[in-house]
């Protein structure tokens, strides 16, 4: 029998911080299931309010949780046991602290007097994941003592603001708890909220704005440079309209990495890849450039830059220059930036910017996007380059497309034309392929409207645990998978001409039947061996609901000839 006076104090923990992060905004919790971890198990499914996504696969679970923090922009609450459990989140909490998306991390652990003692399953938790999580906290053993609820609450509330940052990223809860797991039945430990269902601490979030000296230099430098380019990469942090308005008022292209979302302003240019490799990209060479977001994919846009003045925006001061080419460092939010500069470049009492430099883009982009689409268009046989172009054409407006890293990432920014209605996504942050189809499936169960991910075979392979009870989560996904045996970036790259070793080592193909795989899962898979039939297949896949597969076998050696045959072409 329990005393009179005693209060269950672990459930009542458990249930204030499951109430207060609902009360922050958070709508989705991630469970690898696990028995130290019961607590808040049990607290989030009793709760109801959050929706609950079982995995039993921790590393897929990871991924899952970011995949709904990159589709959402909210925080999915990811909860494990302790032990090993916990160092399987790695890979995905990386993601996200270099990939900017929020994800609050729990793990549960053991109470400090069964630490370094040989107790099972226990590791040392403590700042587990190092310096990429915005912030880490070690709550204390849930106890029953005076200002415990006030605590409780605070630490909830404030795990949900540090994932928003700036920048979002990860936050890592430790969580010990005692024996007894579950709930006692005594009475719990008072611990109320805010009234109204209010937050118990509301996060005021401010723009970050240069000093008017800075924008008039800003503004003086863009009005005498009308040869500038913007680029922009994933994270830009800027709307299409905003762009739109800033290049039309500036006379200056954009630059416009397939994962910016920004490439069907009327100033953006999608063919990059292929002008700047051609013999005349040198006409096309800018005197300033001003970047918002990471780099680009391609080498070829990036190495075109080299040795251009740069002007960087980061507001989060992030370093996001690997070339080393930054001339400034600009510490301001890029929206209101760009839409400051507009607004002082359309109010100067000057002519209207030189359109030369936009014109010869614009003009060298139709060109190459006529002549590509032709070549494109003849071969019957699938060829990567066209899979890309083609699945980005055929999605319905509403659609979000998950790229892969690798060459899936890169055909979509050198061959998919610049269209409305599709948000793309990518896990650009570390660029791994680990973790790509549970990070699909949390951007399905986030997103209103379909979900497409284009995929190579090993990629895929690599995340087959997060097919796991597919068919029961009610998500609706379609995976175009491009089955060339192996890792086709190598051929790209120099190791192709090590001939005894390259297969073994680096593209390293897999006897597995994809089809039969997704088949185990009671995923529907229909292959495609005609390149007039992709879209048809995807279509149709779409309308059908679940989770299907679309398979298209191409052959590495015939793909790196078509691209070199494109490239030699289109110079």
């Amino acid at each position: 029998m329990t005393s009179s006076t005693s209060r269950d104090a672990t459930t009542a923990f458990a249930q204030t911080l499951v109430d207060e992060w609902i009360r922050g905004g958070v709508e989705h919790a991630v469970v690898a299931p696990g028995s130290r971890s019961a607590p808040l198990a049990l607290a989030i499914a009793a709760d109801g309010r959050l929706r609950l996504h079982v995995h039993v696969d921790e590393r897929s679970a990871a991924f899952f949780a970011l995949g709904l923090g990159r589709a959402s922009g909210r925080p999915a609450v990811l909860l494990c046991t302790s032990g090993t459990a916990a160092a399987n989140f790695h890979p995905a909490v990386l993601e996200a602290s270099h990939g900017a998306v929020p994800l609050l991390v729990c793990t549960a652990d053991r109470p400090p007097e069964l630490r370094g003692v040989g107790a099972g399953q226990t590791i040392d938790q403590v700042k587990l994941y190092g310096e990429v999580v915005n912030w880490f906290a070690e709550a204390e053993v849930p106890t029953d003592r005076p200002g415990a609820g006030a605590a409780w609450r605070s630490l909830a509330a404030r795990s949900v603001i540090e994932t928003l940052g700036p920048p979002r990223g990860p936050v890592h809860l430790n969580l010990p708890f005692r024996e007894p797991l579950l709930p006692t039945g005594d009475p719990l430990v008072d611990a109320p909220g805010r009234r109204r269902g209010a937050p118990w601490t509301h996060r005021v979030a401010s723009e970050r704005i240069l000093v008017e000296a800075e924008l008039v230099r800003l503004v003086a430098l863009i009005g005498a440079t009308p040869n500038g380019v913007v680029i922009a990469g994933w994270g830009s942090g800027v709307s299409s309209k905003v762009m739109d308005r800033f290049t039309v008022a500036a006379g200056w292209p954009v630059l416009a990495d397939t994962v910016s979302n920004l490439r069907a302003g009327t100033h953006a240019i999608s063919m990059y890849d292929v002008l700047l490799r051609g013999v005349a990209a040198a006409d096309l060479r800018p005197s300033l450039v001003l970047r918002v977001g990471a780099p680009l994919t391609g080498n070829p846009a990036n190495r075109f830059l080299d040795g251009i003045p740069a002007l960087l925006v980061d507001p989060d001061r992030r370093w996001l220059d690997p070339a080393h080419t930054a001339h400034e460092l600009i510490e301001a939010d890029p929206e209101p930036l760009l839409d400051t500069l507009a607004e002082r470049l359309e109010a100067r009492s000057v002519p209207i910017p030189d359109q030369t430099a936009w014109l010869r883009w614009s003009a060298a982009e139709g060109r190459a996007r006529a002549r590509l689409d032709a070549r494109l268009d003849a071969w019957s046989r699938p060829f990567e380059g066209r899979i890309a172009r083609d699945v980005m054409a055929g999605l319905p407006d509403g659609s979000a497309l998950v790229v892969a890293s690798s060459m899936p990432v890169r055909d979509l920014e050198s061959f998919a034309a610049p269209r409305d209605g599709v948000r793309v996504h990518a896990n650009r942050g570390v660029n791994g392929i680990d973790g790509f189809v549970s990070t699909t499936l949390g951007i399905a169960a986030a997103h209103d409207g379909p979900t497409v991910a284009l995929t190579g075979d090993l990629c895929f392979l690599h995340d087959s645990n997060g097919l796991l009870g597919v068919t029961e989560r009610g998500l609706d996904a379609v995976f175009v998978v491009i089955d060339n045996r192996g890792g086709g970036i190598f051929s790209f790259r120099p190791q192709v001409e090590l001939t005894d070793h390259f297969e073994t080592l680096f593209a390293t193909p897999q006897p597995v039947d994809l089809a039969a795989l997704a088949g185990v899962h009671g995923v529907i898979g229909i292959e495609v061996d005609h390149a007039d039939s992709l879209v048809p297949a995807l279509r149709e896949a779409i309308s059908a609901g679940g989770v299907r597969m679309v398979l298209v076998r191409t052959d590495r050696a015939d793909n790196l000839t078509r691209h070199r045959e494109l490239w030699a072409d289109l110079a």
